[in-house]
């Protein structure tokens, strides 16, 4: 995983902000001309450099990614002072570990709560592909000195 020169910060606040943040993961692939934006749940396999995601096999995005393995990514707050991590990867699909995957990542997102919900989507565990997306490049940002007053 390459770091940009002119990301804001060093891997390891990079790699603290990916596991300290629970707020979704912004993948970008190609479909013609124009870009598909989908926000997932993620958990940042720090060991492995990779995202981890999970879709329905019925996903527009699993669709785009069985055709086009490139994407690029953002996890990003909405609110300001804006901060976040970008980049551009690579993105791989298998169906091995994709129930494990989701129950880990419900409880990271739900936690006890929306047990629905949760039971909703796990009961769905056979039909889910992993999606473990490796950066080829990774850059932050951080406007937080510029926007103090905010």
């Amino acid at each position: 995983m390459k770091l940009s020169a002119k990301s804001a910060w060093d891997t390891p606040s990079i790699l603290h902000f990916l596991n300290d943040v629970t707020i979704p993961i912004r993948i970008a692939v190609n479909k013609g001309d124009s870009p598909v934006i989908c926000s997932l749940w993620y958990a940042f396999d720090a060991e492995a450099e990779a995202f981890m995601c999970v879709s329905h096999e019925s996903s527009h995005l699993i669709e785009l990614l069985k055709q086009n393995h490139r994407c690029a990514f953002e996890v990003a707050p909405n609110d300001p002072p804006y901060h976040g991590v970008r980049g551009q990867g690579r993105a791989s699909l298998t169906r091995a570990g994709a129930g494990d995957a989701l129950k880990a990542l419900t409880e990271r997102y739900l936690g006890d709560t929306n047990q629905e919900l949760a039971r909703w989507l796990l009961d769905r565990a056979d039909q889910e592909y992993l999606i473990r997306l490796k950066p080829v490049w990774i850059s932050s940002w951080d406007y937080g000195r510029r926007m103090e007053s905010v």
